[in-house]
């Protein structure tokens, strides 16, 4: 079901971000449209320009479009992020479709990537706020830094819940901060408010990105869109193996010590048994939960002098999708 249908009251915000997404990836250059047109029809959850706009709204908002092109900014973004990651990770699904770089080739998905970054940064001078343009250049800067500090813990199997955490705060968690925070500097919140907005997406990305690394390995393919196991296989230590290390058998470490060390076409049968055996997978669903209610504290300090109403429910529904989806 699309963000649109699942929520109605939003609807007309969100296609309008979609046909200004449609919009300003227009070029004249043929690939660019090609591979542009690629990514928008797969679809996607939204959920960075629907947090966005669901904070913005909660809080009063009734100003002109520049929701909208912020709602766009955050998710060109997001896309050109993943465009260079399944280029690193050399992923070839993604939301149940062949990557962009497994259907056009590398060069033409990390310059597409390129592009999609740099038409985000149009985009953000057009609304003409200084403050707006830190919030989201600071957040790019952190994101690829989170990107780097992935790349360093690959293939580590010493790797611990804080430089994991980390990653996830930094690569994740970031970007839904800074959507969360620029819906609530449209309505020129109080800075009070404006921080629980932040601390609310933090917690919420921190939560949606535990939901994903639990999902590697107990989701379907057909469901989450993209190769089960792929974490594994990259040589990626996410929370369940790094529960397994410090809390698994004296073999079940081994073993996932020589599957992190070694990627590639591990026993992900046998890994997963490990994970189970180890209760890995309960302990970093319950962390999720635990980032969700910290996410809903948050919520409900933002909200506090805010008119409740279908926006502010929309806004507070979102921690418990995030830790309840299957995809």
């Amino acid at each position: 079901m699309k963000p649109s249908e699942l929520f109605p009251a939003l609807a007309p915000d969100l296609e309008a971000t979609d046909r200004m997404i449609r919009r300003s990836l227009a070029s004249e250059v043929a690939l660019v449209s090609t591979i542009s047109d690629y990514i928008v029809g797969s679809g996607g959850k939204r959920i960075r320009p629907l947090l966005l706009l669901s904070v913005a709204r909660a809080l009063g908002f009734t100003g002109d479009s520049h929701h909208h092109r912020l709602a766009a900014v955050v998710e060109f973004i997001h896309t050109a992020t993943l465009l260079h990651d399944d280029v690193v990770d050399e992923s070839e699904l993604r939301r149940g479709r062949s990557t962009a770089n497994s259907s056009f080739g590398n060069p033409a998905a990390v310059l597409v990537g390129d592009f999609v970054y740099s038409r985000a940064f149009q985009m953000m001078v057009e609304v003409d706020d200084m403050r707006v343009m830190r919030v989201l250049a600071d957040a790019t800067n952190v994101i690829a830094e989170g990107e780097v500090l992935q790349l360093m813990n690959c293939h580590d199997p010493d790797t611990d819940e804080a430089r994991y955490l980390q990653v996830i705060r930094f690569k994740t968690a970031k970007l839904f901060e800074a959507a969360a925070r620029l819906g609530a500097m449209l309505c020129h919140a109080p800075a009070v408010v404006e921080e629980a907005a932040a601390s609310f997406g933090r917690h919420l990305g921190t939560a949606f990105q535990l939901v994903d690394d639990v999902l590697d390995y107990s989701g379907d393919t057909a469901e989450i869109g993209k190769n089960v196991g792929d974490d594994l296989r990259e040589g990626k230590p996410t929370l369940p193996l790094i529960h397994v290390m410090s809390h698994g058998t004296s073999a079940d470490r081994q073993l996932i010590r020589t599957a992190i060390e070694q990627g590639g076409d591990v026993e992900f049968d046998q890994v997963v048994g490990a994970i189970r055996r180890s209760g890995s997978l309960d302990y970093a669903r319950q962390m999720a939960l635990n980032e969700a209610e910290l996410a809903r504290a948050a919520g409900r300090t933002m909200l506090r002098d805010a008119q409740s109403g279908e926006f502010s429910a929309i806004l507070m529904s979102l921690p418990g999708l995030a830790v309840e989806r299957a995809n």
